[in-house]
């Protein structure tokens, strides 16, 4: 039940307006009725907070509430069934001769019964560290190496995090009593001092463990080390002595030698890159594993080959060659780092994503690795920021003011404009008359200080004195009229790919794989398509989940063999699970090698139509048949 609440609770906490039971319930893929018992859930272990107000237009969040909630603002230590987990898995890692049962449902105010359940889950998480949960009479026992203990305290935090960053409030509580925000403070500053890039995303989960060995070295100081450190991978000395030397001198306690080597090589593999501020040459002849570097050619070489993307380019090549390296110590140790951006960049740049996912592939096999989702993100950071460095900002748009003289104040408008909106539009005429033939005008916005009548949606209404609402009212007419131009262009491309005899309505199948065959099927009698890219589209899908929304997955294979770029979609009434989601459209696609150049415009326009889940289930209501889905689609696309 707790982990129904709280899916129940991230997915409200998603949207601006209610959602109604059915909704709710399709996404977690149980009942209406399972839907209200989960709310009564989430309610109970709010209160007295009320985090969820319910109608007979559905349920919404108050957010006010449930960050005070999620928090920890609530009652007494243990009260919901997770924080009672977590909280025997704490006491138990302290107890080394174990803890009396009858004790425990005292102290946290339930009964032995619902301790016994508890129980049960402790001895699941224990095990997925190496412990083991043992009973004699009524002492239960968690037994286990140092390392072990440390494993299951960083795992439950871990747990915690998943939806979001881990907050360094919560790890204090839990752990030490020093302020960690200005231990981070300082051990940024030191980084930094040497010359390190910091990633800001995983400094937090090596904080984690700072304050658990801190904690543990305190609470049971006898304790042999926690682990040990690879010779074969040991961490810089500097950065090892000057960790040594900032813990002693902040916590006032002096960790063991293997501790500050564990910790360091942490920091070496997850959170720090050298070279900051130094030459590509210096960084590739003092910091990079030339094979590293030669995998990366090879991978951007390829994505050159198959997407048409360029990044070819030495700086990006030498700094993802230096990222490439920590991932294969992360990926041999099994410590990945997580990453609280998955679910926005997969959403949001779902083409940069997919190139992330290629790369990732070709690393994978090249050396032996499994990579998650959490670290094709990083991946695609990295991808995603060269290109951004390397890409001109969209072509300024025209504007005409309308302005009627009186002394300068035309000239003091225009100035303030360009000043605050130079880099976006580009200021073609002023006009300073109040009789306007608004017909003429051809620039793409008009923007005027005088009021008119059944004006066009390209006009914009100011103030002769700038105001900045006025500038947010113009800057949102730019992102209007930028968006209703790539609509159009992705409507012109997109009905291009559909054909009636690759539509499918209320078609379920029994898993994602035979979804792609039955889609994939269609294409194949079609000469389409060979049956290798049916294949390796369900290998694609096995790296990474194509669900990019929460309506709609889209997979496809990386290799561009289509004899015709195609798209074969089934619209669902009915979710079907897929990867972490539930989703009402599949579409695969096929790509051909001709058809690279409009690679990236049509996948990420097609995912940015089917983001909006509102759109997405009117759409499937109003698609009874292939016109009526033709219909809606540009309807949507149009809005």
């Amino acid at each position: 039940m707790s982990d129904k609440y709280e899916r129940l609770l991230d997915y409200l906490s998603q949207s601006d307006t209610r959602v109604t039971a059915a909704e709710l319930a399709e996404h977690l893929g149980v009942t209406t009725r399972s839907v209200r018992s989960y709310v009564t859930a989430a309610k109970a272990a709010a209160h007295p907070l009320s985090i969820i107000s319910s109608s007979t237009n559905g349920y919404r969040l108050n957010r006010e509430a449930y960050a005070t909630f999620a928090s920890g603002g609530r009652g007494h230590e243990g009260e919901t069934p997770r924080d009672r987990v977590h909280h025997l898995v704490r006491r138990l890692t302290d107890a080394p001769g174990g803890l009396d049962i009858h004790d425990l449902a005292d102290s946290l105010y339930v009964s032995e019964s619902t301790i016994e359940t508890d129980l049960r889950k402790v001895k699941a998480l224990g095990e997925d560290a190496g412990l083991t949960l043992s009973r004699q009479g009524s002492i239960v026992t968690l037994t286990g190496s140092e390392a072990e203990y440390r494993r299951v305290l960083s795992k439950i935090f871990r747990r915690e995090s998943a939806q979001g960053f881990l907050e360094l409030e919560t790890v204090q509580k839990e752990f030490v009593s020093e302020d960690l925000g200005v231990f981070k403070t300082r051990l940024i500053a030191m980084l930094d001092s040497q010359g390190y890039f910091v990633n800001e995303y995983g400094v937090n989960s090596v904080l984690l463990h700072v304050a658990i060995a801190v904690d543990r070295v305190i609470r049971r100081p006898n304790s042999p080390p926690s682990t040990a450190t690879d010779a074969a991978s040991q961490p810089d000395a500097p950065v090892t002595a000057a960790l040594s030397e900032l813990t002693l001198d902040h916590f006032g306690v002096q960790l063991d030698r293997t501790d500050i080597e564990y910790l360091a090589k942490l920091l070496t593999t997850r959170v720090i890159t050298p070279g900051q501020n130094e030459p590509v040459q210096s960084v590739v002849d003092n910091y990079v594993v030339p094979e590293h570097l030669d995998t990366v050619r090879r991978v951007v070489a390829q994505v050159g080959e198959e997407y048409l993307l360029d990044l070819d380019d030495e700086a990006f090549m030498v700094r993802f060659a230096l990222h490439v390296g920590n991932l294969i110590a992360r990926a041999q140790d099994n410590s990945y780092s997580r990453n609280p951006l998955v679910r926005s960049i997969k959403t949001s740049y779902p083409m940069i994503y997919d190139v992330a996912v290629f790369m990732a592939s070709q690393i994978q096999r090249e050396k032996s690795i499994t990579i998650n989702d959490d670290e094709i993100s990083y991946i695609a950071m990295h991808i995603g920021s060269h290109l951004e460095r390397q890409s001109r900002s969209e072509e300024r748009l025209t504007v005409a003011i309308v302005s009627p003289g009186y002394y300068d104040m035309h000239d003091i408008l225009r100035q303030h404009i360009e000043k605050a909106l130079g880099d976006e539009v580009s200021i073609e005429v002023v006009v300073t008359r109040t009789d306007v033939n608004w017909s003429e005008f051809v620039t793409d916005l008009v923007l005027t200080t005088i009021a008119v009548k059944g004006a066009a949606d390209n006009v914009v209404v100011i103030q002769p004195f700038l105001t900045e609402g006025d500038v947010e009212n113009i800057r949102r007419a730019i992102s209007k009229l930028r968006r209703h131009r790539r609509r159009i262009r992705i409507k012109d491309d997109l009905l291009l790919y559909f054909d009636e005899a690759l539509f499918l309505r209320n078609e379920q199948a029994d898993s994602e794989a035979a979804m792609i065959r039955k889609l994939g099927d269609l294409m194949l009698e079609r000469g389409i398509i060979d049956e290798s890219y049916i294949t390796g589209a369900i290998e694609r899908e096995a790296l990474s989940s194509t669900a990019f929304t929460e309506s709609i997955a889209v997979p496809h294979a990386m290799a561009m063999s289509a004899t015709r770029t195609s798209i074969a979609i089934a619209v669902n009434e009915t979710a079907m699970p897929w990867g972490e989601n539930r989703v009402n459209v599949i579409a695969l696609i096929a790509f051909s090698s001709s058809g690279r150049a409009s690679f990236q415009n049509v996948f990420d326009q097609f995912v940015e139509v089917f983001a909006d889940r509102a759109d997405v289930l009117e759409l499937i209501r109003r698609s009874t048949g292939f016109t009526e889905f033709i219909e809606e689609l540009v309807r949507v696309i149009d809005k």
